[in-house]
């Protein structure tokens, strides 16, 4: 077993446009990436303002590239003042 994250992300009614701009490309980016074995991001079905987040690489170093390259990407940039809640195996 890998590097496993999930938890949450809320999202503001003011924000949701921008995430769901951006979110496509980010999973698309993601599940992309040398290591990672599953990503998903899904609106929770009981709050539509936040977003549940599971994901999976296979190694703590994939898993750190990973975390590098969302701190310089777009959706890193327009996300970065949302709150988040992870639980990181």
């Amino acid at each position: 077993m890998g590097v496993i994250l999930s938890g949450y992300v809320d999202v503001p009614n003011g924000d949701i446009a921008t995430v769901e701009k951006h979110l496509p490309t980010h999973i698309r980016l993601s599940l992309a990436e040398d290591g990672c074995v599953s990503f998903d991001v899904r609106v929770d079905p009981s709050n539509p303002n936040r977003y549940l987040v599971d994901e999976e690489f296979t190694t703590q170093a994939t898993f750190d590239a990973h975390q590098a390259r969302i701190k310089a990407s777009e959706w890193g940039r327009v996300t970065a003042h949302l709150e988040r809640k992870y639980k990181i195996t």
